[in-house]
């Protein structure tokens, strides 16, 4: 990655982080993704070199053919570091396997990093758009107008009868993942979290972390997804998402509520320790981090903590992030060396931020 896409990119704020939108206090994000893949060439686990570089040219010319696209990055791994591959994935702009894998990749990025496109990870095309706050109807606005554009530019491989095809079967049919990103410590802290997303696997529905597939949900954030697509419509997969994340929302509204009713004294505590570890801390890591400043977006969702910017608060969750902070600094950091800086950042970002 050139320095200036990284500068631009650590210099603007993700739209998605902006902290606006519905139940913003509760949902972080919500995002849309379609699986695609081009006529004529195999699914990217067999693919070629050859195959792969020409995947990678059609993309990057039909990218600049679509209007959402222009003047966004477009960036092959083979001229990323791994440094600059987590970078991205801490953004959110790329899948962990993405990251990690080696062979001809892409990925294209617009600027507000509200939509993207991963470039042979494990479909030829993953296209994404991610929106502020409960927002799935606005995120499917964009990205069906995205795939349509491409699609004008691209044989897609599509079955009349199974939809379009993809190298997962749980994508056959529309291809269409959509998730919300939601913070739920009330219902971590009361212990009926666990209930919950229990409930939501017998509706086809799946809880991650907060970098999806694999990851646990550190800082009481969870991704809610579909888990199947075919057989579905879109505004089916949409409607029946966003029912389940509206009942999500009401059950940590309750929590929260009992919360302050019957626990309000070591809530309190809670969130002023939280606070005060961060202000005050000299070597702190991601994850400890990460549950702290949890406690401190609850404390500020609650009107416990005032003089916070919700956008300045989401942003932190990714900027203590290891490849964020070495970006900051310039350097490559050994763990104990990210921890100091790390502190140092959350210092400098909250020292605002008083007491009652």
């Amino acid at each position: 990655m050139s320095m200036s896409v990284a500068d631009d990119l650590m210099k603007s704020s993700c739209e998605w982080l902006r902290g606006k939108g519905e139940a913003c206090e509760i949902v972080m994000s919500s995002r849309a993704r379609l699986a695609r893949n081009i006529q004529g060439f195999p699914f990217p686990h067999r693919i070629s070199k050859t195959e792969a570089e020409e995947v990678i040219t059609l993309a990057e010319s039909a990218l600049k053919q679509t209007p959402y696209f222009m003047g966004s990055f477009f960036l092959r791994h083979k001229e990323l570091p791994l440094l600059d591959r987590q970078f991205l994935l801490e953004r959110h702009l790329v899948s962990r396997e993405h990251a990690s894998a080696r062979g001809p990749m892409a990925v294209c990025v617009t600027r507000n990093e509200v939509a993207g496109v991963m470039i042979l990870e494990e479909d030829h095309l993953r296209i994404q758009v991610i929106e502020s706050g409960l927002n799935l109807a606005e995120a499917w606005r964009v990205i069906d107008g995205i795939d349509s554009s491409l699609e004008s530019g691209l044989p897609y491989a599509f079955h009349p009868a199974l939809g379009y095809l993809t190298a997962c079967p749980t994508n056959v049919g529309t291809g269409l993942r959509a998730s919300c990103m939601m913070h739920l410590p009330a219902l971590v802290m009361t212990k009926q979290a666990g209930k919950i997303l229990q409930a939501i696997s017998k509706l086809n529905l799946a809880a991650r972390g907060m970098y999806g597939e694999g990851t646990e949900a550190t800082g009481n954030l969870f991704q809610i997804s579909n888990q199947m697509t075919l057989g579905q419509s879109e505004p089916e997969i949409l409607d029946s998402l966003e029912r389940v994340i509206r009942q999500i929302i009401e059950h940590e509204k309750e929590a929260r509520q009992v919360l302050l009713s019957k626990r309000k004294d070591k809530l309190e505590d809670q969130i002023w320790r939280a606070l005060g570890i961060l202000k005050a801390a000299h070597l702190i890591s991601s994850k400890e981090t990460m549950s702290l400043l949890s406690l401190v977006r609850l404390g500020m969702d609650l009107g416990l903590i005032g003089h916070l910017d919700r956008a300045k608060l989401n942003e932190l969750f990714m900027k203590i992030q290891p490849s964020h902070l070495q970006k900051v600094t310039g350097k490559t950091l050994s763990s104990s060396e990210r921890d100091f800086e790390r502190a140092k950042l959350l210092r400098s970002e909250l020292n605002s931020v008083s007491f009652p």
